[in-house]
């Protein structure tokens, strides 16, 4: 673990909620001594077969069940591992029809006994309350990272959780985005999915294109059962290797724009991955709309989602867009697209600023290089970067910054104004690289708070002008055309 660590890699490991019932095993001893383990009608502990055979089970609705729990993580965490999944939380139990708990078995509500028929559905989510609040007391500046795969209303507030057992199959992939989209609406914004399937063996282009997929989900994770195929980037020769080496580094490359946008679905609920019509309201076309959708309020992502050839439609709302990948205006409502392996249609809202940084190699690696703020012109033009330190709570005693950006276009210029709202944490960047979009004739000044710049690049093919400057709180850039 501690190699791993050193290496850049945060180990997360499974710990199931049954416990083996097994004498001279020490949470199996000081859960009887304790009485903490649900119970059968006729008040014996209740024995389930699961992975260690014979198996007993936390009351966690108890709250002293839950605090005894949590201390069961204190060797791990000394051992570095980083963050918890909690699995076969349903609870699962083998050899039973319904594969899971009697309905009869009694749980004790703070005091009040019931049966199975009224906790199943939150049964899951109180382990993973009890893992959460035991990591913040083991550790308690450290964000728990916890995984769940039973949840129910208000477990957002302790685990991220995943859409289950999935297949290697295009239907699946398809089907991921609705899921997700769902699961963000109904106030669960950390997600994702096996990327890949879990069940049976993707095909290479399958796995390509699922990871492709993948980079736009809250959560980007590939897992399999075991005896499938493996599903490591590398494993189906250099042509896909590439492919899928772009995509995540992509991924690492958008995290100040992903990072910004999670602190707002976690001030407000609105979630990282959005259905189209929760951004466009107002727009019939996108109603039902389930194989495009936002990611942020920023980029429209239209993947393919079917093995066939055939070229598909991709409808993009009133106003203005862009082309992520080429930084041109795109001028029609509809396109009709049939992207190659290695290309996922990205389109970028005319009005954004956007985020981005240099390719690092894990989340504790300081980028090296210059913050890059990207800026398409359009209506209502503004954006914003949120950074914290990613691994404590410090943020909630002021430690993190936030610059806003507007912008505003006339025929004769262009005007970006930032601002710094909160500044009692020091970012990684030193300076920032300024890229404007859709300047379509190279500019004649360039200043910037009131004075002229001359360091600053035009490339006129993709209409873009580029200036790198000092980091500063404040400042206004103005790009006059004529």
């Amino acid at each position: 673990i501690t190699d791993l660590r050193g290496e850049g890699f945060k180990v997360v490991a499974i710990t199931d909620l049954h416990l083996a019932k097994l004498p001279g095993y020490k949470p199996y001893d000081e859960g009887m001594k304790g009485d903490y383990f649900v119970k059968n009608p006729d008040g014996s502990v209740y024995v389930g077969k699961v992975w260690p055979g014979d198996a007993v089970f936390p009351d966690f609705t108890r709250a002293e069940v839950r605090k005894w729990w949590g201390t069961l993580y204190e060797d791990f965490v000394k051992m570095g591992i980083r963050g918890f999944w909690n699995d076969m939380n349903e609870p699962a139990i083998f050899e039973r029809a319904d594969k899971t708990m009697p309905l009869d078995i009694v749980h004790t509500v703070e005091g009040r006994k019931t049966d199975h028929r009224e906790i199943h559905n939150v049964f899951g989510m109180q382990n993973a309350r009890a893992t959460y609040d035991g990591l913040l007391a083991l550790q308690p500046n450290h964000r728990p990272f916890v995984l769940t795969r039973a949840a129910f209303a208000g477990a957002q507030r302790y685990a991220s959780t995943w859409t289950g057992d999935n297949s290697a199959t295009w239907n699946h992939m398809r089907i991921s985005i609705p899921q997700l989209l769902n699961l963000g609406l109904s106030g669960y914004t950390f997600v994702g999915d096996d990327i890949g399937g879990f069940a049976g063996s993707p095909t290479p282009e399958l796995l390509t294109r699922w990871m492709e997929l993948g980079a736009f989900n809250p959560i980007y994770r590939n897992h399999g059962a075991k005896g499938t195929r493996n599903r490591e980037p590398w494993v189906d020769g250099p042509e896909h290797e590439a492919i899928r080496k772009k995509y995540i580094e992509l991924r690492y490359q958008l995290l100040p724009y992903i990072y910004t946008e999670m602190e707002e679905a976690a001030k407000t609920g609105v979630p990282l991955m959005r259905p189209m019509f929760l951004e466009f309201p107002n727009e019939k076309d996108f109603e039902t709309m389930d194989t495009e959708f936002m990611f942020g309020s920023e980029l429209l992502i239209a993947p393919k989602v079917d093995e066939k050839f055939e070229p598909y439609d991709v409808k993009l709302p009133a106003g203005t867009w862009y082309d992520f990948w080429t930084g041109h205006k795109v001028t029609a409502s509809t396109l009709t697209v049939n992207p190659p392996l290695e290309a996922v249609p990205i389109y970028v809202r005319g009005g954004s600023v956007l985020a981005e940084q240099p390719v690092v190699q894990n989340t504790d690696e300081v980028p090296q290089g210059p913050l890059q703020i990207s800026v398409y012109p359009g209506p209502d033009c503004r954006g914003s970067i949120y950074q914290d330190d990613g691994n404590t709570l410090a943020y909630q005693h002021g430690e993190f910054v936030r610059m806003q950006f507007t912008c505003e276009a006339r025929p004769e210029s262009l005007r970006l104004k930032f601002t710094t709202e909160q500044s009692q944490y020091t970012p990684w960047w030193r300076n920032v690289n300024f890229v404007f979009f859709g300047i379509i004739s190279k500019p004649a000044t360039i200043v910037l708070d009131g004075k002229s710049v001359s360091d600053w690049q035009y490339d006129s093919a993709k209409g873009a002008v580029s200036i790198n400057l000092k980091t500063q709180q404040a400042g206004e850039i103005v790009i006059n055309v004529h």
